[in-house]
C-alpha cells in the first residue's frame, strides 16, 4: 500500500499534497485524543478495581494544563550609548552594563 501511495502523491499538486497534509495532521490529533480518552478509561477502571476514585488520585479527566507562561520583564536598564540595548536587572548583567560601571556610571545612571 505504501508504494501505491507513495506514486499517488507523486502525482498530487501543491494544492492537494496541503490539502492532503491538514487532512492527515487533522487524523492524528484525533487518533491522540481518542487514545488518551482509551488510556483514561483504563486508569478509571483500574483505579475502581482497587476502591480508588481519580479524584481520590488527584487525577482530572480533563486535559493537563499548561503552565502559565509569564510575560518577559520589562525592561528596567537602558543603555546610554545605545537605546535598543535593555536589561530587566534579572539574570547575569550585559557586557554594556559591566562596562558602563566599569566606567564609573552606576546603574541608577541607566535606569528607564
Amino acid at each position: 500500500m505504501a508504494k501505491d501511495l507513495s506514486k499517488e502523491i507523486e502525482k498530487m499538486s501543491s494544492d492537494e499534497l496541503l490539502t492532503l497534509k491538514k487532512q492527515v495532521e487533522k487524523a492524528i490529533a484525533t487518533l491522540a485524543e481518542r487514545e488518551r480518552k482509551a488510556a483514561m478509561k483504563a486508569v478509571e477502571a483500574t483505579a475502581k478495581a482497587h476502591g480508588f476514585s481519580l479524584a481520590d488520585l488527584g487525577v482530572s479527566g480533563g486535559k493537563a494544563k499548561a503552565k502559565p507562561t509569564g510575560g518577559k520583564n520589562p525592561p528596567k536598564f537602558r543603555n546610554p550609548d545605545d537605546s535598543s540595548q535593555t536589561w530587566s536587572g534579572r539574570g547575569r548583567r550585559p557586557q554594556w552594563v559591566k562596562d558602563a560601571e566599569a566606567a564609573g556610571k552606576s546603574l541608577e545612571d541607566m535606569a528607564i
